[in-house]
């Protein structure tokens, strides 16, 4: 009888969850937190083998979490429904609209005629403006707004690619994801743990004057700039490096953009709701620029105050199948459209928050944090890259807005306890979250990249934990430099 990888590693999956709860428990971990650690194991083994659908492997929190007693199942299943899920959703119809339309044909020849067709010149421009666009929108809009750009750049360029062609795609595709990332690790509103932290920190520690807006930018600036350039390098090598492109010259690709003509009613009306959401997007919150603040829109009426980057996502969606297109009796997007929706990526997404609410309820969290206590023998620097490394853990299963709200409430206490400024292990823990690039349920960026099919997990591996661990040491040392 043989047995195939794929079955061995569905065998694998259980036992490793008995295993790891078994070691978990057995260093004093209490039951139902070793319970969730145990799942989160099975989980990512699932995972890196593919030995099941993404989607199915993320079903497993709403089997195991309630026969745990850890909560009920309508509790972990709301967790499936964030309203991040609905900026998915919404980002999703808006790609699917400027594809119907060839909208992403134009827009990938515009950038192909400034750029032309080298591959490392594609790489570092698509990497360059995710990264200054996620400076100051989140990594998740600014990965949904150049995802059908990017793709259709890919499609554009793919005929004239000699070889290396998959891992080229591969890795434009993770360029765009990381870089995006990265961005938002540079201000304190390029991403929600940024804006977390900042909040937290402001509230508990109001009297020290310590942290505004510059303050965040000499450290997060300067990591991300590094990372940056380091995450280039890294998928330039694995990737790009090797493929040959028969056509490189802007003019080939003016050419191409001048074949198009003349723009048509549809990608114009879809490029109106596109920009429209770009404009929502940026100006949603406010910006702070020193002493001078930019107010957003959601202050301007207390009608707006709820409103997220997901209602502007819906609303986009709701647009795209309420106007008329040139196709009598047809709207920009029709049901039928939408059902092209990877809907296994939205279920996987959203196992991340079921685990992180896991981690929560459970306590597996607090636990976590007390063998952080065990270690203040240890200097501060080798406490920051242990912090740094656990916090990074935790956000390749969770979300990196989950991983803040569960670790930064425990270092307010814990700092006094190491005798330790608190910025010291704040700042690079809420920066540490962001970092996920080895799972493609850590970022939503990488969700998103990953849903196009062009990337194998294997892959995504291999240059992830490289940039995982680069990271965390690039973040713990310019921390323990800045704030020691």
């Amino acid at each position: 009888m043989n047995i195939s990888k794929k079955e061995i590693s569905i065998i694998l999956g259980p036992l490793a969850f008995f295993l790891f709860r078994y070691i978990l428990v057995s260093m004093g971990c209490p039951g139902p937190a070793a319970f969730v650690g145990g799942t989160a194991v099975w989980m990512c083994i699932w995972w890196f083998s593919e030995a099941m659908n993404f989607g199915i492997t993320a079903l497993v929190p709403l089997l195991m979490f309630p026969l745990s007693g850890i909560c009920s199942a309508g509790e972990v299943a709301s967790r499936y429904t964030d309203s991040i899920i609905f900026l998915f959703f919404g980002g999703f119809m808006l790609a699917f609209a400027i594809e119907k339309w060839g909208l992403h044909h134009r827009l990938a020849l515009n950038i192909l005629s400034r750029i032309g067709g080298r591959p490392a010149g594609i790489l570092f421009g698509v990497m360059l403006c995710a990264f200054l666009l996620s400076n100051w929108i989140s990594n998740t809009a600014t990965t949904i707004m150049l995802f059908g750009a990017v793709t259709a750049l890919l499609e554009e360029i793919s005929e004239w690619v000699e070889q290396n062609k998959k891992k080229f795609e591969a890795g434009i595709l993770l360029g765009l994801a990381f870089a995006a990332t990265i961005g938002g690790m540079a201000t304190p509103i390029g991403t929600p743990p940024n804006m977390f932290f900042f909040n937290l920190y402001q509230r508990h520690y109001a009297g020290t004057h310590d942290m505004n807006f510059l303050e965040w930018m000499k450290i997060g600036l300067p990591a991300a700039l590094i990372i940056f350039i380091f995450t280039f390098g890294v998928l330039y090598i694995y990737f790009v490096k090797g493929t040959k492109v028969i056509h490189t010259e802007k003019s080939f690709f003016l050419m191409k953009k001048k074949q198009l003509g003349k723009w048509k009613k549809e990608e114009v009306a879809v490029a109106a709701i596109f920009i429209f959401c770009i404009w929502a997007w940026v100006f949603r919150a406010d910006i702070p620029l020193g002493s001078f603040t930019i107010s957003g829109w959601q202050h301007w009426h207390p009608v707006f105050a709820k409103a997220d980057d997901s209602t502007v996502a819906i609303l986009a969606a709701l647009l795209l199948f309420i106007l008329p297109s040139s196709q009598k009796g047809k709207k920009l997007l029709e049901w039928e459209d939408a059902k092209k929706i990877r809907y296994d990526i939205i279920l996987m997404f959203g196992s991340g928050f079921a685990l992180a609410y896991g981690f929560e309820v459970s306590r597996l969290n607090e636990w976590i944090s007390g063998r952080i206590v065990e270690l203040k023998m240890l200097s501060p620097l080798i406490i920051v890259l242990v912090l740094c490394c656990l916090v990074t853990l935790i956000s390749e299963f969770a979300s990196n807005i989950a991983s803040v709200q569960l670790c930064l409430p425990l270092l307010m206490p814990l700092h006094k306890e190491l005798g330790l400024h608190p910025l010291l292990l704040m700042v690079p823990v809420t920066l540490a979250s962001s970092v996920g690039f080895v799972l493609p349920v850590a970022t939503a960026a990488n969700t998103i990249v990953f849903g196009s099919g062009k990337i194998n997990i294997g892959d995504m591996f291999r240059v992830g934990w490289i940039l995982d661990i680069f990271c965390i040491l690039c973040i713990g040392l310019i921390a323990y430099i800045r704030f020691s």
